[in-house]
Order: C-alpha cells, then sequence, then structure tokens
C-alpha cells in the first residue's frame, strides 16, 4: 500500500475504534434508529454539499442498484443493529464483535466475485486477530437473554460491514467516492426517516447525547466512510475491513 493508504488506515483506526462509546452516550436520550438516523443524516447534509458543486453526485447515481445495495448493507442495517445491541451490552464488547469483519469478509468475498489473495502469513496474522477477539470476549463475559440479544445484533452489523465493502471493489470501484457515498447517505437517510419520527424523543436530548451524535455523523459517519471509500480502492475489501482490528 501507499504511504497514503497507510495514514489513511490509521485515521480510520482512531475514527472507527472511538463510536460505540458516543453511540452509548447518544443512547441515554436518543432512540436506537434515532441515533443512526441522526449520524447519516448528519453526513448527508455534510457531503451532498460537496458532491453537488464538485458535480460527482448525479453521476453517482447512475450506478443506483449498487448504491442502494450498500446504502442498506453498509449503513441502514449496522448502523440500527449496533445502537439496538448497545442497549445490552458494553460499547468495549460491541467494538470487539466488530473486529470480526475482516475475518467475515474473506469468508464470503467469493460469492461477490471478489478474489482476495489468502496466503499463509494473511491467514495467521487473521487467526491471531481472532484469537484475540475470543479472548477479550471472554473476559467481558455475556450472561442472560438480553446480552445474548446484544451480541446477536452485533454479529448481524457484522455481516452488513462485511457486504458493504464487497458491494464497493466490485460495482463502485470505477464510481467517485465523494459522489457515491453522498447518495448512499441520502438512501439511508430516507430509509429510516419514517423509524426515527415514530421514535423521536419527546423532550429535547440532553448536551451529550446531541453531541456525542454530532461526533458520531461528521467525524465517525461523513469523514470516516470518506476515508473508507479511498482504502477501498487503494487495498482491497479484506485489507480495508482490518481497521475493525
Amino acid at each position: 500500500m501507499s504511504w497514503r493508504a497507510w495514514v489513511t488506515f490509521s485515521v480510520l483506526c482512531v475514527l472507527w475504534g472511538v463510536p460505540y462509546f458516543f453511540i452509548k452516550l447518544a443512547l441515554t436520550d436518543i432512540s436506537p434508529i434515532g441515533v443512526a438516523w441522526g449520524r447519516l443524516t448528519l453526513g448527508a447534509l455534510v457531503l451532498v454539499p460537496i458532491a453537488l458543486q464538485r458535480g460527482v453526485l448525479l453521476p453517482a447515481l447512475r450506478h443506483k442498484v449498487a448504491i442502494v445495495a450498500f446504502a442498506v448493507a453498509e449503513l441502514v442495517i449496522p448502523f440500527s443493529l449496533i445502537s439496538f445491541g448497545e442497549q445490552w451490552i458494553s460499547s468495549s464488547l460491541a467494538g470487539i464483535l466488530i473486529a470480526t469483519v475482516p475475518l467475515t469478509v474473506v469468508l464470503i468475498s467469493r460469492f461477490f466475485g471478489v478474489k482476495e489473495q489468502v496466503g499463509p502469513r494473511r491467514m495467521f496474522g487473521l487467526a491471531v486477530g481472532f484469537i484475540g477477539v475470543i479472548a477479550l470476549l471472554g473476559i467481558d463475559g455475556i450472561a442472560g437473554p438480553e446480552k445474548w440479544l446484544g451480541v446477536a445484533c452485533l454479529f448481524g452489523a457484522v455481516v452488513g460491514y462485511a457486504v458493504g465493502p464487497l458491494i464497493v471493489q466490485r460495482y463502485l470501484s470505477g464510481v467517485d467516492e465523494l459522489g457515491a457515498l453522498s447518495g448512499s447517505l441520502v438512501v439511508s437517510s430516507l430509509i429510516l426517516l419514517p423509524w426515527a419520527i415514530w421514535t423521536a424523543p419527546q423532550s429535547m436530548p440532553s448536551t451529550l447525547a446531541l453531541g456525542s451524535l454530532g461526533i458520531l455523523g461528521l467525524f465517525c459517519t461523513a469523514l470516516a466512510l470518506l476515508l473508507y471509500f479511498y482504502l477501498i480502492n487503494e487495498a482491497g475489501a479484506a485489507r480495508a475491513t482490518v481497521v475493525a482490528y
């Protein structure tokens, strides 16, 4: 990978290491769907005007099937399920479970016509990471149906996170990152809008919850996803998802 890809990778490790903590804070006053919709909508409000100004949004929308598929797999399903899951499990456990994304990408990539080179060295690295995930999972401890429901939500998010970059690599590799991402954010925001309205809080959320949502939308969604698109095209889906480790 180029030095730009390594810098992008390092920044993403931070941007996608902290959202689980801020999701937990936002959930104190905002519903799970509200948290997911809020961060997606904030991301769209930031990126869509830029994409329109650069003239990349409308050309990207010609690939509407792939953009809708990416929006559902990478944004709607994982963002919603993570928010639901963190009602019952800790933010640290959520981050640990999401770390299984790279393994899932390797396992399902063949079904998307994406050939990932997986030699002994890469398999060893993935195995070491997986052992670390299992060890940390055992340390946190899971007891009771609610915690297991939270774990199930996170594993559903893992599948979505694994499918999303494969869609990008297979069907959106030649599409401008900003245009494709902006379109995906709009689609995902519209999909979740009815449920966000239905579950809207009865009173104004606290400054802490709103501030956490702002960080999630601006940094952990808009900026992070833009960098993620670049990294997928630069390094491939399997390597890009290693940020989860």
